[in-house]
């Protein structure tokens, strides 16, 4: 079922992948105060809503889509994939269950989190903040 809310985070919005949506505390608390009370009221609407949910903790990690190509053999390995010479002496790319995959296959890679951690304290908007 189509929402605005979903029209929104399927369209490459920062913080949302398929199953998850997130903000930043560094960012969402660095907001105006106005800002704040309005999404406090929208997080107790959420939680209020789904009163039964087990809500698991969450380890968030700063990742990007990167081809196979562009992975190394220890990143390849940690994904489940290894690179093999094929039959015309081509680099080939294979998964777990040993099946050709194509080397665009793209793969999510740790990579450095440009957010600051909330302990960072008030982040002016606009700014691009590299830690």
């Amino acid at each position: 079922m189509r929402s605005p809310l979903s029209d929104y985070l399927d369209s490459a919005a920062p913080g949302a992948c398929p199953d998850h949506l997130v903000v930043p505390r560094s960012l969402a608390q660095s907001m105006p105060l106005r800002w704040q009370q309005v999404f406090v009221g929208l997080l107790a609407d959420l939680h209020d809503a789904y009163p039964g949910v087990d809500w698991p903790e969450y380890a968030v990690s700063a990742v990007r889509a990167e081809p196979l190509t562009e992975l190394d053999d220890a990143q390849l390995a940690t994904h489940g994939y290894v690179t093999e010479l094929g039959p015309d002496g081509d680099l080939e790319y294979r998964d777990a269950d040993d099946r050709v995959v194509p080397g665009s296959l793209p793969v999510r890679v740790e990579v450095p989190d440009t957010v600051p951690p909330a302990s960072a304290g008030q982040v002016p908007r606009g700014t691009v903040v590299l830690r």
